[in-house]
């Protein structure tokens, strides 16, 4: 029997690739986040589709008897969901544009130019970032007291005012998007810049159009961050807005608590309704927001 022969009638051993413990290991932990994570939103609609009649007759944990969509209509007309969902969006988009658009510009300049006190902008903005906001609680309240308006309804130019919780909001959050932009700038070529100016090209017209396009994915990114961020502050909001018709969304669901008896299944399903817009806002911008978030990952 020749070789080739032998080695034909060989049965045929195939070497199974085994799994290495540190890959199970990072399965095992990344799923046991993400249930952890899915859980609590789970259980809330799950909360918000059954009746509380059946949460008090046969407690939380218990299989239910209905599932309706009686609890999301009755939180969105007791709520008033309408009128909190404008009054919020009202402070929320001119919030993130505003904040985008300073902060893109910032960034821009110390990133992408040479100039004298270009690392000590960056770091003013970067710690004010970090100053805790109820420091300032008491001086920003006698600030927004005192800054008169007689055009306005009551006399004050931000107290109890629209544009005083957006200003608010675009200062403690430009400093954040400051940061994360001037480093996504420092990546892009500086030739890009160069070659610019010595076509011609304005400042104005590097960052309009040749910087910002390039800055789209990190753009998208910090959109979808800010208006969360924005969306979902109460803080500001109560201590600045005087008027309850004229908060925002989360003080729609404070209203639906009661003195002395909570529906909780009418509170689930009202934080959900709350929770539509930054949804909405997400999947408009998933691609660039997940293209915002993996540059850098891979080299090439």
């Amino acid at each position: 029997m020749t070789a080739t022969a032998a080695a034909i009638d060989r049965p045929l051993v195939v070497h199974k690739r085994r799994t290495p413990r540190r890959r199970v290991a990072l399965y095992a932990f990344l799923t046991l986040m993400a249930v952890t994570w899915l859980f609590p939103l789970l259980w809330a609609a799950y909360t918000a589709l059954r009746p509380i009649s059946d949460t008090l007759r046969d407690g939380y944990i218990s299989l239910p008897t209905t599932l309706n969509l009686d609890n999301f209509v009755n939180a969105f007309n007791q709520a008033n969901f309408p009128k909190f969902y404008l009054n919020t969006l009202i402070v929320t988009i001119p919030a993130v544009l505003v904040t985008l658009f300073i902060a893109s510009m910032v960034a821009f300049a110390v990133s992408r130019f040479s100039w004298r006190f270009n690392l000590v902008a960056l770091m003013i903005f970067t710690a004010g970032n970090l100053l805790p906001q109820q420091v300032i609680i008491i001086p920003l309240y006698w600030i927004y007291q005192f800054l008169p308006f007689p055009p306005s309804d009551n006399g004050k130019l931000l107290y109890d005012q629209f544009l005083g919780v957006i200003l608010i909001n675009v200062v403690f959050q430009t400093g954040f998007c400051v940061c994360v932009l001037s480093n996504y700038m420092k990546t892009l070529s500086r030739e890009l810049t160069e070659a610019a100016l010595a076509d011609g090209a304005s400042v104005w017209r590097i960052y309009r159009s040749i910087i910002l396009p390039l800055c789209r994915p990190a753009l998208a990114a910090l959109a979808t961050l800010e208006f969360t961020f924005v969306y979902n502050d109460f803080f500001w909001s109560l201590l600045l807005m005087k008027t309850g018709d004229k908060r925002p969304i989360t003080s729609a669901l404070n209203n639906l608590q009661g003195q002395f008896f909570t529906n909780t299944n009418l509170l689930a399903a009202a934080a959900l309704l709350a929770a539509i817009p930054t949804i909405l806002v997400y999947l408009a911008l998933q691609k660039q927001f997940v293209s915002g978030l993996t540059l850098g990952s891979t080299k090439g």
